[in-house]
């Protein structure tokens, strides 16, 4: 869960509408909203369209999704399928309802 006043940037670099980069999408976009409580900003970065983007955080296979913030910088690639490994490779702790 993030921390109070917290807020996540995230680039999803993609290369069209591939099915890995819809999954992908879909799938961050579920975590956040289940994990991030709407402090969150994803963009996405299509790499057909603006292919110097991937240069900048050193993209080396698509789809990637990069936090930038909170520091330091984590890159997780593929379709983002396995929540748990989502969740470690973005340090983000799973938001737990109180019972």
């Amino acid at each position: 869960m993030a921390k109070k006043n917290e807020f996540w940037q995230l680039k999803l670099y993609v290369a069209g509408q591939t099915p890995k980069s819809v999954t992908a999408l879909a799938n961050i976009q579920k975590y956040c909203e289940e994990h991030l409580n709407g402090q969150y900003k994803i963009e996405i970065i299509d790499l057909l369209k603006n292919p110097q983007l991937a240069e900048g955080d050193q993209i080396l296979a698509i789809p990637t999704l990069v936090r930038k913030v909170p520091v330091p910088i984590r890159k997780i690639i593929g379709d983002l399928s396995n929540e748990e490994k989502v969740l470690v490779g973005l340090d983000i702790k799973p938001f737990k309802p109180k019972t």
